[in-house]
């Protein structure tokens, strides 16, 4: 039997979501039909809402009725807005004990000498400044294999995933405190990462972001090795240098093999982007339930973007196992208010316009959807952007909603594995880290299916429950950890959407 034209997500809803397009006259609830076409994903009235009343889907405000909206109106830009209302922030009143599994899953990692586990095996090269991205990339590709002619210089080295340089547009013409200090954080927990088996970084010589400064404020001195332009006598030495170095390496980097190990070993980071009205229905809560079973089996998942949860942050803080926890993520969100209004922005600058084309209208709409990736237990640390993550369970890092700059922070604070849910199609990698792609509709699953690793349109579709999707997308995290690549991969995503947050002017 054929689902129901429409999804409800909760009793108390003002508005259901098309789960295709709806036509003029079609029934969306009992004695409520479509006054309009209703694009898919998108919301329309199952009951009259008066201006200024709120607007409700999952159970909570997404935003206000700017105009008066009758049964079957399409609710969108047009008749919904932002507003003010009072959250309840509750600290730790939805906390409670985890049911751990046991014995937990394993997967087959390579376990480094210091305990760490790492799902991949690569060799870095870092840049400590913009002025040295070129050389970085030159020697990178030394080691890439040739596709027209099928050369490969790292056959001999099957253990090997890749060099991989990792470049970005900062490291100098900045202010030497917290955007100095946060790109610092950045670059020392990729240099730190134990999906890197050797890592150098490279510098110009004359920058901001000094070799020596990074690794004296890091503790970086004999985690990794740097040498600048400038010393080594320029471009074409340093490129010979780096190299050598790779070349050095290489037979070491070689010696690993996978064992099995716990589950516990897995730090997962948590993204979405290119986001639809399906991400809070499908893609979103089956991760969330993949979320849970990786808490439960004693691994980490860790949720961002701090802007994309503005206005759900209340349903985390209830789950929160302190009330320093929470105030902590609350404190965020009072800096986000005063970062944007600083920068003469607005929260509500987000959704983009693609998320809006798909039928999120407001950011707290998609901050509800978004904070679905993150299951139900409890929140049990919040860290700044690329800070070491330690505790197991739910973490919450800040980062911007931006996704590369997010993940960026993610895997500097140690995830191993990138889960992105999508209704769009965004495409995205992010070595050292395997990036895992799940599509929140079919039609756009089949239609760039080279990209997305996972169809969750199988839930909209009435083929599977959100929990067997779940425990789906959490067999596959334990087979891309053990070492099955991912579409990105297969495509060679990664190295160009390493993004560390700039804050502060560029001088």
């Amino acid at each position: 039997m054929a689902p129901p034209p429409v999804i409800r997500l909760h009793p108390d809803d003002s508005v259901v979501i098309a789960r295709t397009a709806l036509l003029p006259g079609a029934p969306v609830a009992d004695n409520v039909a479509a006054a309009q076409r209703v694009p898919a994903g998108h919301k329309v009235a199952v009951r009259p809402i008066r201006k200024g009343e709120p607007i409700r889907r999952y159970g909570q405000i997404i935003g206000f009725a700017a105009a008066d909206i009758g049964l079957g109106e399409h609710v969108h830009t047009q008749n919904c807005e932002m507003g003010d209302f009072a959250k309840d922030y509750a600290y730790g009143v939805d906390a409670k004990p985890t049911e751990m599994i046991e014995p937990p899953a394993t997967f087959q990692g390579i376990v480094r000498p210091d305990g760490r586990v790492a799902t991949r095996n690569y060799i870095g090269i870092l840049t400590s400044v913009n002025c040295s991205a070129h050389v970085a990339s030159v020697v990178a590709d030394m080691f890439r294999r040739n596709p027209m002619t099928g050369h490969d210089p790292l056959a001999d080295f099957p253990n090997v995933d890749g060099v991989v340089a990792l470049t970005h547009k900062t490291g100098c013409g900045m202010t030497q405190d917290e955007p100095l200090r946060l790109l610092r954080r950045t670059l020392s927990g990729y240099a730190r990462h134990p999906n890197f088996s050797h890592v150098i970084v490279l510098g110009l010589g004359c920058e901001v972001n000094q070799i020596g400064g990074l690794m004296e404020e890091q503790r970086l001195a004999g985690r990794l090795r740097g040498m600048d332009i400038q010393t080594m006598g320029g471009s074409r030495k340093t490129v010979a240098a780096g190299v050598d170095f790779v070349k050095e390496v290489l037979a070491e980097s070689n010696r690993v093999s996978r064992q099995a190990v716990p589950a516990s070993h897995l730090t997962v980071a948590l993204q979405c982007g290119g986001s639809d009205g399906y991400s809070g229905v499908s893609a979103n809560p089956a991760l969330g339930a993949a979320s849970d079973l990786i808490v439960r089996h004693g691994g980490t998942v860790i949720l961002s973007e701090t802007p994309e949860t503005y206005g759900a942050e209340h349903l985390l803080t209830r789950r929160a196992v302190s009330p320093e926890i929470g105030r902590k993520l609350v404190d965020l969100m009072h800096w986000w208010e005063e970062y944007t209004k600083r920068e003469g922005a607005e929260m509500n600058a987000n959704p983009s316009p693609g998320n809006k084309a798909g039928g999120l209208t407001t950011i707290l709409e998609k901050s509800l959807g978004a904070m679905a990736k993150a299951g139900s237990t409890n929140l049990v640390d919040v860290v700044r952007y690329a800070e070491d993550v330690i505790a197991r369970g739910f973490v919450f890092m800040d980062t911007p909603g931006y996704d590369p700059v997010a993940a960026t922070g993610q895997v500097a604070g140690g995830a191993n594995v990138v889960c992105f849910t999508t209704g769009r199609g965004s495409v995205f990698g992010c070595k050292p880290a395997p990036s895992i792609k799940l599509a929140t509709n079919t039609p756009m699953y089949r239609h760039i299916e080279d990209d997305m690793d996972v169809n969750c349109g199988t839930i909209l579709d009435g083929d599977e429950t959100v929990q067997q999707c779940g425990e789906r997308i959490f067999e596959l995290i334990l087979r891309v950890a053990s070492g099955e690549p991912t579409k990105s991969e297969l495509f060679d995503f990664g190295a160009a959407e390493f993004a560390p947050w700039v804050l502060g002017a560029t001088m």
